[in-house]
């Protein structure tokens, strides 16, 4: 399949973001000379390191650090979630929706990370970026569907199974499904007021 193929089968939003992701893994890479396991200092640069963010005023890495990942297992998890959870509410939002949703959530889960874990802390990951696409997925579907008690207890459950693995960023995964979810709310319920208004012909 071609490049152009891609963009179309995955959106253009959630592509040209997968590939900022693996572009950003593969000089990872090759500064830490080795694609399998990225070097924590190599990490403390690219990523997250609440130290330096606090200290050496460093704030730019709370940005970068949504597309930096600690190893090929990583990535490889990260991106394939990307791709089928990030087509989906591109469809539903569109692509300049999709990146800010990507953003905002994965600023919300660094923040909490800088104010709730130790300064020595070094972080990495999209995991607050995505666990805000399948909470913006998860409430658009309760609001419009009308199971918003389905829809938090999807959520929940969603945050305690990913939550409870070993070296998991907690505080990323909360921060980022909070804000997603915050997001699918205004726009389901947007959503669901455009659909009353076609189903029953007035505006709003």
């Amino acid at each position: 399949m071609s490049l152009e193929g891609y963009f179309h089968r995955y959106g253009k939003a959630t592509f040209t973001l997968f590939l900022i992701n693996v572009v950003v893994y593969v000089l990872e890479s090759i500064l830490s000379g080795n694609p399998f396991s990225i070097s924590i200092e190599v990490l403390a640069r690219l990523g997250q390191w609440n130290y330096a963010v606090l200290n050496y005023g460093w704030w730019w890495q709370l940005l970068t650090a949504m597309f930096v990942h600690v190893g090929i297992l990583h990535i490889g998890f990260n991106m394939y979630f990307l791709l089928m959870m990030g087509r989906q509410l591109e469809g539903i939002l569109g692509p300049k929706r999709l990146v800010m949703v990507y953003l905002v959530s994965g600023l919300a889960g660094n923040l909490l990370t800088l104010f709730l874990l130790p300064a020595n802390s070094v972080s990495a990951g999209a995991s607050g970026s995505l666990f805000g696409i399948v909470g913006a997925l998860i409430l658009i579907t309760g609001v419009v569907g009308g199971n918003m008690q389905g829809a938090l207890i999807n959520a929940f459950v969603l945050f305690l199974i990913n939550s409870l693995l070993p070296s998991v960023n907690v505080y990323a995964h909360l921060g980022g499904l909070l804000v997603g979810m915050a997001i699918g709310y205004y726009y389901g319920k947007r959503i669901k007021r455009h659909l009353m208004a076609r189903l029953y012909g007035y505006g709003w």
